[in-house]
């Protein structure tokens, strides 16, 4: 019986993201990874874990314009991504990096 394979490639983040919780343990690993590319790749994947359709309509922004500006070629506005954040329950805030 051939078993079958299951690659990285297979897995999407936004599947798995159920709680808060989850939201913030992901977006704090991502912000420890200094990698604004990646952050804005997992904004995405939790704006998408709780539906691109209906957060598009409640920021009143275009669904497809959205999906754009978290795809890899995106380059979300500063003002998106707080709208984003605040829309999901979230917001930014500053802390002093450990000193190493």
């Amino acid at each position: 019986m051939d078993e079958e394979k299951i690659t990285f490639d297979d897995w999407d983040l936004a599947d798995d993201i159920e709680t808060k919780e989850d939201v913030i343990g992901i977006i704090e690993a991502a912000l420890e990874e200094n990698d604004p590319e990646f952050l804005l790749s997992v904004i995405g994947d939790i704006a998408r874990s709780k539906g691109m359709a209906q957060l598009a309509r409640e920021l009143n922004m275009d669904r497809a314009g959205l999906y754009r500006s978290f795809s890899p070629d995106g380059n979300p506005y500063f003002l998106t991504v707080v709208k984003v954040l605040d829309n999901l329950g979230f917001h930014l805030s500053i802390q002093q990096k450990k000193a190493s």
